[in-house]
């Protein structure tokens, strides 16, 4: 009879070590998915700035030329883009501090 309690001890003992090795393989199959998926999004957030930056720079191309042509109602909103754009930019830095 001691002989079968002996048994059963060790056989709970290497279930509990087998249940400690599973549970830390599952914390690194989840640690791995969560740096995938940070990635992706980090990708995708790169690829979204990079668009914006192509098209705003595209605009200020566009207004430029508009602005080199003399045409004064372009330069006019120019002017206006620019100083709104500080405006803006004031108004949130005054929310920050």
């Amino acid at each position: 009879m001691s002989e079968a309690y002996e048994r059963e001890r060790q056989n709970n003992s290497r279930l509990d070590e087998l249940a400690s090795k599973v549970s830390a393989l599952r914390g690194v199959t989840i640690d791995i998915y969560d740096n995938a998926r940070d990635h992706r999004i980090i990708d995708s957030t790169s690829d979204t700035f990079s668009s914006f930056s192509t098209s705003l720079k595209g605009s200020a191309g566009r207004l430029g030329r508009m602005a080199q042509q003399g045409n004064k109602v372009a330069i006019f909103k120019l002017a206006a883009m620019i100083s709104a754009v500080v405006i803006v930019l004031w108004w949130l830095s005054g929310f920050v501090w």
